[in-house]
């Protein structure tokens, strides 16, 4: 019973700006998707024509803090960031950017996917700050690869 409280507790947390959009207690974020575990809004800082945040209702810590247990959370924000670009228009899903920041490099300590397109239409410095292969970005694909694998997030 106390395990169930504590995770109760870790579910929410009041100063966390994605936890307080994921529950409406934010105005201003336009909800492009919502279901029981998941929500979609728009960057506020745009790095590509399309640039949305993919984040779970309940409060997740970074990359660093997943496990195995995960993978299927990944996955399923995945599918919805790729719904959301389907549903504003967006049909070429080759040329997309699905990914996250790796710690320290994150702004904010909720877990949060970054969907972008066209990744061909990156600018200068949006190319840099989601550059695949770096040691401050991770895809998506790759994060649930090492995930699967087993393999430290650290």
């Amino acid at each position: 019973m106390a395990a169930d409280s504590e995770h109760q507790d870790s579910a929410f947390d009041s100063k966390c700006i994605f936890c307080r959009i994921a529950s409406s207690e934010e105005s201003g974020a336009e909800m492009l998707h919502a279901d029981d575990d998941l929500v979609c809004f728009r960057d506020i800082r745009p790095g590509a024509p399309h640039h949305y945040l993919v984040v779970p209702k309940t409060h997740v810590g970074n990359c660093k803090t997943l496990s195995k247990d995960h993978v299927q959370l990944l996955k399923n924000m995945v599918s919805v960031g790729k719904s959301v670009l389907q549903k504003n228009n967006v049909s070429d899903l080759e040329d997309i950017r699905l990914g996250f920041h790796w710690p320290p490099f994150c702004s904010i300590a909720h877990l949060h996917l970054h969907v972008l397109a066209p990744a061909s239409q990156l600018g200068f410095l949006s190319r840099m700050i989601y550059r695949v292969n770096s040691y401050w970005f991770i895809t998506a694909d790759q994060l649930i690869e090492r995930l699967q694998a087993n393999t430290s997030t650290s």
